[in-house]
């Protein structure tokens, strides 16, 4: 296992997460940038192992929540393969399951509330590069923030800064810029409120 000063890049995991915390742009070659990169082979090294084979659930979760630096939680599932550049800035709740193929780009941070399900070959993408052209390997950080009970269909994409609130749904393939509001679901490119979910009477909201 990879600690402390990845490849003495001068910099520690929570001084890192402080300045991204602070949505501060990434400059192209500083600390924050290398700290990046030298993390990015550490997740290599961990989803490697829980994608080759057929690692149990145990294994699974093993690797996973070393990868990540929270506590192992029992009641997490997930179906490799799995890809993630950083890993290390990734917070799931209980009995949240994650399906085939996922992509997380959590370097701006990532939290997934519990009961959450996410599906298929879905990207959750906390980067956002710098508009100008000058600047362009430049990058802006914000986080993706799941409530609780999301459901997130096949194949859609959620990108930097959106919360989606508890009880909400994001159809397959939908792109979301925005936050989606409690029971609600979005669906499009880039998405849209489609309805809201009705919730049973007397049911906590």
């Amino acid at each position: 296992m990879i600690r402390g000063r990845y490849y003495n890049k001068g910099m520690e995991l929570e001084e890192y997460k402080t300045y991204v915390k602070q949505g501060r742009t990434i400059r192209a070659g500083s600390p924050e940038h290398l700290f990046m990169h030298s993390a990015a082979e550490r997740a290599r090294q961990y989803t490697a192992q829980m994608n080759a084979g057929s690692p149990s659930q145990e294994r699974l979760q093993e690797l996973f929540f070393t990868l990540t630096g929270q506590p192992k939680e029992e009641s997490f599932h997930i179906f490799p393969p799995f890809y993630t550049d950083f890993g290390q800035n990734i917070v799931v709740g209980k009995d949240v399951f994650i399906n085939e193929g996922c992509s997380f780009q959590d370097q701006g941070g990532i939290v997934i509330g519990d009961g959450c399900l996410i599906g298929h070959q879905v990207v959750l993408a906390t980067l956002n590069h710098v508009q100008d052209p000058a600047h362009r390997a430049d990058m802006i950080p914000a986080p993706i923030l799941l409530g609780k009970n999301v459901w997130i269909g096949a194949h859609a994409t959620i990108l930097a800064g959106v919360t989606v609130g508890d009880n909400s749904i994001v159809a397959a393939g939908a792109v979301v810029t925005k936050d989606v509001p409690a029971n609600t679901v979005v669906g499009g490119v880039p998405a849209r409120v489609i309805k809201k979910i009705q919730r049973p009477e007397g049911e906590n909201k």
